[in-house]
């Protein structure tokens, strides 16, 4: 029998000491500039892990973090993502994606009428697209740019990393890199490069190879949802989802 993909959201502070020893492999596996003490600390500031699995073993994760900010005179949540990484060899697979936004809507159900906005920061261009995947517009964007999210993107990034947050670039521009892609995997193939968002990513962020990282923020509502992303999200709004 063919192996099948699972998925798993366990709170950060259950994860045993044996997970998190996978998961840092898998991240120092697939990048350069950290290490084992930068993972682990970075991880005890998430909420969650959402866990891949492929015929038991750990092959992929994502972590994130929800809170609640005051924009604009009102309250508003946003999801964090953090440290997201699959190894290449299930690059394509798509449950892991689709269990996110999965939690996305569960966490929405908990607070239905707060707005909700994905804060996310980008190391390299794989992830960039993923924006394009999920929401019909973000900032930024090289087409369909949501500019009023700006100054959203400029708070959350302002409060969480000081200087080191450019508002002029909107980037995060480390004196040290915290974590970069390995060159194997780093630089986008010819084909790759031929993609609008792939060419937006690489001129809004040159320096990713050292390490800097881009600052994006999507709204989490249907309306700016592509259509199999509300399909998935809507499910997930009603007591009766099933996880997939």
């Amino acid at each position: 029998m063919k192996a099948e993909y699972q998925t798993h959201v366990v709170p950060v502070s259950n994860l045993p000491a044996k997970v998190i020893e996978e998961m840092a492999s898998i991240y120092l596996e697939n990048y350069d500039g950290s290490s084992q003490k930068l993972f682990r600390h970075d991880l005890s500031q998430k909420d969650e892990a959402l866990l891949l699995y492929y015929g038991g073993e750990l092959v992929g994760f994502t972590t994130l973090k929800v809170f609640e900010v005051s924009w604009r005179g009102q309250l508003v949540r946003v999801l964090y993502s953090g440290d997201t990484i699959v190894n290449a060899l299930h690059w394509g697979q798509q449950k892991l994606a689709f269990s996110w936004i999965t939690r996305l809507g569960e966490i929405k159900r908990k607070s239905p009428t707060v707005p909700l906005y994905w804060f996310l920061l980008v190391k390299g261009h794989r992830t960039f697209k993923y924006l394009s995947v999920f929401g019909k517009s973000f900032f930024p964007h090289w087409e369909f740019d949501r500019a009023d999210l700006k100054p959203l993107a400029d708070q959350l990034a302002t409060e969480m990393f000081g200087l080191e947050y450019n508002n002029k670039t909107g980037v995060v521009e480390f004196c040290e890199s915290r974590g970069h892609l390995k060159d194997s995997i780093a630089y986008p193939t010819s084909e790759e490069l031929t993609k609008p968002a792939t060419q937006f990513f690489l001129a809004k962020n040159p320096d990713y190879l050292r390490g800097h990282e881009l600052v994006c923020v999507c709204e989490m509502e249907l309306f700016n949802m592509k259509p199999l992303t509300a399909r998935v999200f809507r499910r997930a709004l009603s007591e009766e989802a099933n996880c997939l």
